[in-house]
């Protein structure tokens, strides 16, 4: 479907807008309605009308980057389509993910060692390095988002301190180095990666990119640019790419930075930070020069620094006001210039990137700020007016000015192709690596709560480990970490127990043997608690009937535990009866069916039930606190004898009649409770003997007649209908005579 309609109508739109608005007496509605305009263009995929209702936004008010983030979306779908076609950039997007010589000791971000790792809610882990640079904002295995506040995995720390000590202590050095440029001790962060780079070969790749970030802050920017470029293949391509975009923003080079940025992106399109850098480029390309401007007003400024909020005023006292005609006509002057200017840039650009011209060739044919000579401080925008600003971004996003994949910083050719070369080899030459044997032991995977071997063991915020059952046990009873007493309050109201993935695949693949039996003793643990005759679980509480909803509030300990059992079990019932002062509990009752649990933040749950089958007590017993019986179903007696069957039906019929009338006679407010929490009555049964516990229409008068629960509880336990319809009979017949019932 072609846009040019839809860009006409917008033309048309916002040329009413500006002969319409006063621009000094614009309100805050009239600047989020561009706002939604701009917005609904960029995620139509309408850059350019997108750039130019921006441009408006920003003269009328102050816009976030954040703002601009469906707009940033929309420039890098096109960057994408129009800077490497679809064969390049899934190539890179392989190469950036390729896991293939990967183990289960790797970073799934960095794919370097994990070194201290620090688990998130989903299950995965990843080194610490990258939780802190905040350099993913989703799980790369599981496109979970990552919150970044987990501290680090107990039991793997131990676990690699003990099995791999010198590629942790490699791991923590560079740790160290980050910490230094923290503290902004830049040259000693520079010698301490060097000393890693020379000393550890496998942490090559990612102490450079430590490395020119101390250098960049020093600005050494060239040797930032050689340490960003050293492995571009590699699978920390992405943090290579916006390390490198970093130094050039840096360098004041705004307009290469802000295509590096959009590649870094087109790599790792979940790649917070350089999303956010490009937020703040593209509000200060599309802001006005001065903001107390007023609309309408064109300025003149020029960048005297190397980034773009460095503007300074030309001509601000001879700025006069300009009617709503005037301005109406200046923006389609400038309309139309940013139009000419952008078609321009496209054709440039198909004629750098025809047949036989490589863009990295046309780029060194038409000039290149990085020459030989040296690393030049430019400005982005020389003596730039407002109206001008558009078009000037538009340039900016077409994909002709520079190669996203390769910067020339000068090096040679032989230089860069034998790092490149280099790198692949050592990728290659990686092998996974093994536990050692006789530094294994089952002991250090134990739980601290069963001292049992981990099964689905499930890590805390606060790094700690724990078998998921045995947990959950735990929060049963207080929302705090078993271990450290940390508040796990935000994370009980989650109710995300994900089993720590690095944890489970090692417990599999190095205690094959223990994980078997530890398995059958949970499966056997399982079956024991699937049966439904044989210590089932007993909720003492209220009456309970078939065909009956009954709504819980489950608050107690055992019994929050009790109904997660059945969850887990799958048999997703428990049998419910009242209290008994001797026996602990009635021997009768009716077993309950789960139909859902709303788990509330603190840990209570509300949970729907719904009555099943009658059961008699056999014997009763005790588990984990929460009571159990062996029971026996019980089952109405059919009646086989025509004649008794006939005289049946009619008892029932007159039963069924005379409740209808008593409940269509109740006063509204106790007609509108009963509705409420039984629903309306059931419909008459055709076959009354179709189910072993008879009508429904019984069991729901049961329910909602005010009598005694002991009375209740002698018609439950009747496996006569006869005798059953002959009790309720004569309560409704009482309830009647009651005068004002």
């Amino acid at each position: 479907m072609s846009l040019q309609p839809q860009v006409e109508d917008a033309k048309e739109e916002r040329s009413a807008f500006f002969i319409s608005a006063d621009s000094d007496n614009i309100s805050e509605d009239h600047h989020q309605l561009i706002l939604q305009k701009a917005n609904a263009l960029a995620s139509e995929n309408c850059l350019k009308e997108a750039i130019d209702w921006f441009s408006v936004a920003m003269q009328y008010g102050p816009v976030r980057p954040e703002q601009l983030s469906t707009f940033v979306d929309c420039i890098l779908r096109n960057f994408k389509m129009k800077a490497a076609g679809p064969d390049e950039l899934s190539g890179r997007s392989r190469d950036a993910g390729d896991s293939s010589v990967d183990d289960v000791f790797d970073c799934p971000n960095c794919h370097s060692f994990l070194g201290e790792p620090v688990t998130i809610a989903c299950g995965h882990s990843y080194c610490k390095r990258c939780l802190q640079r905040r350099l993913l904002s989703k799980c790369k295995l599981c496109s979970e988002p990552v919150m970044g506040e987990e501290k680090a995995n107990v039991i793997l720390c131990g676990l690699l301190d003990k099995w791999f000590p010198g590629e942790l202590k490699t791991s923590k050095t560079l740790c160290e180095v980050d910490e230094l440029c923290r503290r902004k001790r830049y040259q000693e962060a520079v010698s301490l990666a060097t000393d890693v780079i020379q000393c550890d070969p496998g942490a090559t790749a990612v102490a450079r990119l430590s490395r020119a970030e101390a250098y960049m802050a020093l600005k050494q920017y060239r040797l930032a640019l050689e340490d960003t470029e050293f492995c571009p293949g590699s699978s920390c391509s992405a943090e290579a790419v916006f390390r490198k975009a970093m130094v050039l923003h840096e360098m004041g080079q705004v307009d290469e930075s802000l295509q590096v940025f959009l590649h870094c992106l087109a790599v790792d399109e979940d790649f917070p930070c350089a999303k956010r850098q490009v937020e703040k480029i593209l509000c200060d390309l599309l802001s006005p020069a001065d903001e107390n401007v007023k609309v309408g007003l064109r300025e003149t400024t020029q960048n005297t620094s190397p980034h773009l909020r460095g503007k300074t005023l030309v001509a601000n006292a001879q700025a006069q006001p300009q009617s709503p005609v005037q301005r109406q006509h200046q923006h389609q002057v400038r309309a139309a210039s940013v139009h000419h200017h952008l078609d321009n840039q496209e054709k440039r650009l198909e004629s750098l990137e025809r047949p036989g011209l490589s863009r990295a060739h046309s780029l060194r044919m038409h000039g290149s700020s990085y020459g030989e000579e040296g690393l030049k401080r430019v400005c982005s925008a020389p003596q730039l007016g407002d109206q001008d600003k558009g078009s000037l971004l538009k340039r900016k996003l077409s994909v002709s000015d520079t190669e996203p994949c390769v910067v020339d910083s000068g090096s040679s050719k032989h230089k860069k192709q034998g790092v490149t070369k280099g790198s692949k080899q050592a990728a290659k030459a990686k092998t996974c690596r093994s536990v050692p044997v006789d530094l294994l032991d089952p002991n250090d995977l134990e739980c601290s709560l069963c001292m049992r071997l981990f099964y689905e063991p499930v890590t805390t915020p606060c790094g700690h480990t724990f078998c998921k059952n045995c947990l959950e046990r735990c929060l049963d009873h207080t929302p705090q970490c078993p271990l450290c007493k940390e508040s796990l309050k935000e994370y009980l109201a989650c109710r995300k127990y994900m089993v720590t993935t690095v944890l489970d695949m090692l417990i599999k693949q190095y205690l094959s043997q223990e994980y078997a039996e530890r398995t059958k003793t949970h499966l056997e643990e399982t079956r024991e608690l699937s049966n439904l005759t044989k210590n089932v679980p007993i909720f003492v509480c209220t009456m309970a009937y078939p065909t009956v909803p009954c709504p819980l509030h489950v608050f107690e300990p055992r019994y929050r535990l009790m109904i997660r059992r059945c969850m887990d079990t799958g048999t997703r019932q428990f049998g419910m009866c009242i209290s008994d002062p001797q026996k602990g509990f009635v021997d009768y009752g009716c077993m309950l069916t789960i139909r859902s649990v709303h788990f509330l933040p603190d840990g209570r749950s509300v949970v729907d039930t719904i009555g099943g089958k009658r059961f008699r007590v056999l014997s009763r017993g005790m588990k984990d606190g929460y009571s159990t019986a062996d029971i026996e179903h019980l089952e109405d007696t059919r009646v086989e004898d025509s004649d008794e069957l006939e005289r049946l039906q009619e008892l029932h019929d007159a039963v069924y009649e005379q409740a209808r009338v008593w409940f269509q006679n109740l006063k509204i407010r106790f007609h509108n409770q009963i509705l409420q929490h039984f629903g309306p009555m059931p419909e008459r049964e055709a076959d009354i003997q179709a189910t072993p516990n008879g009508p429904a229409c019984c069991w729901w008068l049961l329910a909602v007649l005010p009598i005694d629960p002991r009375y209740q509880l002698s018609v439950l336990s009747m496996t006569s209908l006869k005798e059953r319809l002959v009790k309720i009979q004569h309560i409704l017949t009482y309830l009647q005579s009651i005068p004002n019932n």
